[in-house]
């Protein structure tokens, strides 16, 4: 065991007593009470010593035996402490790629504070090398979302798309000028590949099968369909348990979620259902506007809202991957211009849709067996 502090937090003594480890409330742990040989001790638990060492250390302070060992738990204890060996195997086989964690450097540490436990950071990049994601769209937000994921170590990400590529699509961060005229599958591709911190490992490499699709995000350049997404396109995610996350700019209004959970929370038919009970005009309208949208050339898509809308998606996305559930579970978050105000609205199951998550959201029962289903429907 090579011990050492989490790097991602900063450090700073409250009292002569007390330590406070991180600034920001939600990560942000206060040690105490400490001395000051003990403040010593814990400078030198960065890695590079092993526990004889630090035992052999704290001696030569004047600590007692016994005293190395006990800070080591005790920062244990309190989700502080890392160690360089720890992970297992599949950590063990992310430490061969030395360029790519270089690149991951950041990702590690936020990795660090969401799972405490030591090696926590290296199991979730494991973990991420080994998830198949697929985006549909390669417009100014699809296209971001894909680089995101890609260079934050999704090890498969698949972009869907037809035609080719416009001026307009070209973003920072997504599709560059010199995609104009390809194929969009083609160019996003590219754009996936060069962002991707190293090679994801090929089937029977690391995990012995192709990686899973754990993920669907809708991001299509209509945003029109990410605001009233189809139920029939969902059909087979729905069927197939997969889950799928939308995001789109629509009318200078960006959008994030819900994220579906089919069978747990609402679907596209409960929200087109939804719509319909508060207006009985909703389906002849969207015929038009979805009619509207295929022979319109130009659309309301600011570059820093679809920035933004990609960002806050992607980091959706990855929470989902890491294994909680995101803030757009459920729910959508809106922002619209100017002012960029984000509000949130929970999107329910509806009584009539067949996904069955109302009987899920009211505690009907279900059928032996269901529950275990539903429950690995909530982490990929």
């Amino acid at each position: 065991m090579y011990p050492k502090v989490k790097p991602a937090l900063a450090r700073a003594w409250r009292d002569r007593e007390t330590v406070q480890f991180g600034v920001t409330p939600a990560h942000a742990v206060v040690l105490g009470p400490v001395d000051t040989a003990t403040g010593a001790l814990i400078d030198r638990i960065d890695g590079t010593r092993g526990m004889e060492l630090l035992r052999a250390e704290a001696r030569g302070m004047g600590l007692p035996d016994g005293q190395a060992d006990a800070l080591v738990r005790r920062l244990a204890g309190a989700g502080l402490l890392d160690d360089a060996t720890a992970g297992g195997l599949r950590a063990q086989a992310v430490r061969g790629h030395p360029e790519a964690l270089e690149r991951l450097g950041p990702d590690l540490g936020s990795l660090s504070l969401v799972h405490r436990e030591p090696g926590g950071d290296l199991r979730g990049v494991a973990a991420r090398r080994a998830i198949r994601v697929r985006v549909r769209g390669s417009g100014r937000v699809g296209a971001v979302i894909a680089a995101v994921l890609a260079g934050a170590g999704v090890g498969l990400v698949e972009v869907l798309d037809g035609g080719r590529v416009e001026p307009a699509d070209v973003a920072p961060g997504g599709l560059d000028p010199g995609s104009v005229g390809r194929l969009r599958a083609e160019a996003a591709g590219k754009l996936v590949r060069g962002s991707a911190p190293g090679r994801a490992p090929r089937a029977g490499e690391e995990e012995g099968a192709e990686p899973r699709l754990a993920l669907v995000v809708v991001a299509p350049r209509d945003g029109l369909h990410a605001w009233a997404p189809d139920p029939d396109t969902a059909a087979d995610w729905v069927a197939t348990g997969i889950p799928h996350l939308y995001a789109g700019v629509l009318e200078g209004t960006g959008l994030v979620g819900p994220l579906v959970l089919p069978g747990v929370t609402a679907c596209a038919g409960c929200m087109e259902r939804e719509h319909v009970d508060r207006d009985a005009a909703w389906p002849r309208m969207l015929v038009q506007w979805r009619s509207a949208h295929r022979r319109r050339a130009g659309a309301a898509c600011d570059l820093g809202l679809s920035t933004a809308v990609a960002g806050l998606a992607a980091a959706h996305a990855l929470s989902f991957l890491d294994g909680e559930l995101p803030a757009s579970t459920a729910t959508r978050w809106e922002a619209a211009l100017p002012s960029l105000h984000w509000e949130s609205a929970p999107v329910l199951p509806h009584p009539d849709c067949p996904c069955g998550a109302h009987a899920e959201h009211t505690g009907t029962p279900r059928e032996p067996g269901e529950g275990a289903l539903l429950r690995a429907a909530r982490r990929p």
